[in-house]
């Protein structure tokens, strides 16, 4: 038997909730009784799990033995090409590349991230949106499986809604990345690979929080992350010149030349770099997309070089 994955949720995350629902408002009473009976009743979202004794064992041994891939009947999922068992190389263990990074400063919190998605070698996408939206307040970035990070990511934005309808106030930044870590918690096993910051501003104590939770259901609180096959070169710049007191202008230029470096030397990062600064009442895309090949040149002339020897 083969399943066929939905995933138009990833350009509508409401069709989770309602169908083909498009808008959510907080005063459409309709929706926040189908949100609540949601809650109420114990349902949950659910993917569809391969009909196996143990599926963590066969999700994992997709990546080590092309065989298995071979021998299951993928004929109704559309667009599927199985891989051949002939390639002798493995069925989906491709090498994953990004770089993402988020600080805290006396002005907030900031994020930067590259938008290059790769898959081995090959570059798939130069313009994936790596920060997502889980709240008003509260940003979270993506690194590792791209359909990982961003599924699971736009399954809490659900959660945190349920949350705020069920409480009458937003969730707190704490809550919400023990959430993710418990997730992460229970799928333990099942081949997820997920590294993610979880930032936001603690509206009680009127103070920036920012967090680390990957798939192992490690949680870790910080001032000072990266994460990704380029956090290596990124971590030089930070270790370097990060400083709390540190104007905004200050802050979002570290984190714009930390990525810079990271694209510049890591072949899995590149594209574009996009900053966020997460403040006191919500947060802003300061640089929405600036190409890493113009950063590359524009650092070059403020060195009084041309570029190519960089």
């Amino acid at each position: 038997m083969a399943y066929v994955a939905d995933l138009s949720f990833l350009s509508d995350p409401l069709r989770l909730v309602r169908g083909e629902q498009s808008a959510l408002c907080d005063d459409d009473e309709t929706t926040r009784q189908e949100l609540m009976q949601m809650l109420d009743t114990g349902k949950r979202l659910h993917f569809a799990l391969p009909h196996v004794q143990n599926p963590g064992a066969f999700a994992c041994s997709l990546f080590k033995s092309p065989s298995t891939i071979t021998s299951i009947d993928f004929s109704a999922v559309r667009g599927f090409c199985p891989p051949s068992a002939q390639t002798g190389s493995p069925a989906m263990a491709m090498k994953k590349g990004t770089t993402t990074l988020g600080f805290v400063f006396k002005g907030g919190i900031i994020l930067a991230v590259d938008s290059r998605a790769s898959m081995g070698t090959y570059i798939s996408s130069q313009s994936v949106v790596k920060v997502i939206e889980i709240s008003d307040i509260i940003l979270g970035t993506m690194a590792g499986g791209a359909a990982d990070c961003s599924y699971w990511e736009r399954h809490m934005w659900l959660l945190c809604k349920l949350f705020k309808l069920r409480n009458g106030e937003p969730i707190p930044v704490a809550a919400a990345s023990n959430m993710l870590a418990n997730i992460f918690f229970h799928w333990r096993g099942y081949g997820l690979c997920c590294g993610t910051m979880i930032a936001g501003w603690n509206e009680k104590e009127e103070k920036p929080e920012l967090y680390f939770v990957d798939d192992k259901a490690t949680r870790l609180k910080g001032d000072l992350f990266s994460c990704g096959s380029g956090s290596t070169y990124a971590y030089g710049v930070l270790d370097n010149e990060y400083k709390w007191d540190m104007t905004d202008e200050e802050a979002v230029e570290l984190g714009k030349r930390a990525i810079y470096q990271a694209a510049h030397r890591d072949g899995g990062s590149g594209g574009v770099v996009r900053v966020f600064h997460i403040h006191r009442g919500g947060w802003t895309k300061v640089i929405p997309g600036m190409d890493v090949s113009e950063l590359h040149y524009e650092y070059a002339a403020k060195k009084g070089m041309p570029g190519h020897e960089l």
